[in-house]
């Protein structure tokens, strides 16, 4: 008999998905665990298509919160098709490089979705990435220079932190936003503007998945999770309302604090991942 999603796991996951996008701890790692706790199959069609819709919502809450910025940007792109000046604006440069980090992560994770779907989608991958990338987020916060703002972002740094995206979308456990952050603080880029960068990139190619995976949500295969329309859309309102005071809450913090605090609760979850599965406490997909 196939397996049917229910109310309450929707909201639970929609929760996990609206607490864990923005921050450095990996929303798709997360998932997966907390999947696999509510008896979910991880590596289910159905299941995939779920994680991928509802951070549509999270996504929406950061189009909310940067409605000004985004609004200026597009504007500016828009005045810069006409207007040579306009396109030394800061506010179209953002834009282009956000476009520019997207292109290629965007191919990039298309080419892999097989991949990323099957063997990648796995609780020993998730638990070995958090473990891993806590000590990049280590690095990069004790030897990153932080010493340009967003006005001197440039281009390389648009192309370099969109790539990294690559990574958290090929090892669920690394985090979209800890692989950007960190990889800005490298480049020299101060905390506050590596974390609005992060949000800027995380748009386009969220918002992508999301409408990507809507039909396979809906209607997935015969021997898949049944979602329905009802569980989407109450995974996705309440990742959107959770997400929003997330995002809030991460811009203060960053502010004056270390996204290497991260590092030790980063840890802790992927050893526990990974003793549990070796275990057999817990199914790895």
């Amino acid at each position: 008999m196939t397996d049917s999603m229910n109310a309450l796991q929707a909201a639970v996951l929609g929760v996990v998905e609206g607490l864990t996008e923005f921050l450095p701890v990996s929303s798709t790692g997360h998932l997966t665990i907390v999947e696999s706790l509510l008896g979910l199959k991880v590596d289910d069609d159905g299941v995939t298509a779920f994680t991928a819709v509802i951070q549509v919502g999270a996504i929406l809450a950061v189009i909310l919160f940067f409605r000004a910025e985004i609004i200026r940007m597009v504007t500016a792109v828009v005045r810069g098709i006409r207007d040579p000046e306009e396109r030394r604006s800061l506010d179209f440069r953002l834009a282009m490089y956000v476009v520019a980090g997207t292109i290629p992560a965007g191919i990039i994770g298309l080419a892999a979705q097989k991949l990323v779907e099957g063997p990648l989608r796995s609780l020993y991958i998730v638990g070995a990435s958090l473990v891993i990338w806590s000590g990049a987020m280590w690095w990069a916060e004790k030897h990153g220079r932080q010493e340009r703002g967003e006005a001197q972002l440039t281009l390389r740094d648009g192309v370099v932190v969109g790539l990294s995206q690559v990574l958290a979308v090929l090892f669920p456990g690394v985090s979209r936003s800890g692989a950007t952050i960190s990889t800005a603080l490298w480049l020299g880029v101060d905390r506050v503007a590596a974390t609005r960068l992060s949000f800027f990139l995380a748009i386009p190619i969220l918002l992508a998945a999301g409408v990507l995976e809507l039909p396979k949500a809906l209607h997935p295969a015969a021997d898949a999770t049944q979602i329905g329309a009802g569980n989407l859309l109450i995974g996705t309102v309440v990742s959107f309302a959770v997400g929003y005071a997330a995002v809030a809450w991460l811009l203060r913090f960053v502010a004056s604090n270390s996204i290497a605090k991260f590092v030790p609760y980063r840890v802790v979850v992927g050893v526990v991942v990974l003793v549990s599965v070796a275990a057999g406490w817990i199914d790895a997909t």
